[in-house]
């Protein structure tokens, strides 16, 4: 693990407050292949939540920017990521503007991830170094990313923009696209296995790894159990 610390102890970078680096990142989002997508008003719920999907093996994590005072919950979740789970990488997702972007730079987010192509998005995470992976539709929004300087390209809705279909047809003309879809991803052998035949990179996961009635009753067993279960299901097809 690689990370960055000063003589103190203290983690360096009071501008950057990231404890990966974008390279690390993309490397890890493909060496696992999933990253859980999450989001609780609870602190306590998120920290939970995290340990859960941190035993059974995942080590990259998407906090979604969708409630109020979200930024608040996320300042609590990571700094208690860094001490409790060294090796989680914690990002955020849903993030559609420069300025909710440098808000979480701020509060340490490892990577960005937004479900459109904001140039401005792209410019902070970039001056940076923080990776950003734009949700995409298109060759052409694709190849847009790539200009912008995305190294993981999120498709989204992953399902209804075309599946893995779409994803064996992009790679087509575009063989160095890193892809990870996000919508229609679900926790079962036959649906992992045509995303990663199709030639995914990762894949983002939310609600089906995590069920209401699970939240509920507080089966954290569960998720961790269910992680581990993906995780070997995708190391079984990815390319």
């Amino acid at each position: 693990m690689l990370r960055r610390f000063s003589p103190s102890g203290e983690s360096e970078g009071a501008f950057n407050m990231s404890q990966f680096t974008r390279i690390q990142v993309a490397l890890k989002m493909k060496e696992t292949g999933m990253v859980p997508v999450f989001y609780h008003k609870d602190a306590e719920v998120c920290k939970k939540v995290v340990k859960a999907c941190y035993d059974g093996g995942a080590r990259v994590f998407e906090f979604t920017n969708r409630g109020d005072f979200a930024t608040l919950v996320f300042a609590e979740l990571n700094k208690w990521t860094i001490e409790n789970c060294p090796e989680m990488i914690m990002g955020v997702g849903s993030v559609i503007d420069e300025g909710t972007a440098a808000m979480y730079l701020a509060l340490g987010a490892n990577f960005i991830v937004s479900p459109v192509i904001d140039e401005g998005t792209a410019r902070v995470c970039n001056k940076r170094k923080v990776s950003w992976s734009p949700g995409c539709g298109s060759v052409t929004e694709i190849n847009r990313a790539h200009e912008l300087g995305a190294e993981i390209v999120k498709i989204f809705p992953g399902q209804q923009v075309g599946g893995p279909e779409f994803v064996k047809a992009v790679l087509g003309p575009l063989p160095w696209a890193s892809i990870m879809p996000t919508g229609g991803v679900t926790p079962t052998e036959d649906n992992l296995k045509a995303w990663f035949e199709a030639g995914v990179t990762c894949v983002g996961m939310g609600s089906q790894l995590f069920p209401k009635e699970v939240l509920v009753n507080e089966n954290y067993a569960y998720i961790t159990e269910k992680c581990a279960e993906v995780l070997q299901i995708i190391k079984n097809y990815k390319k």
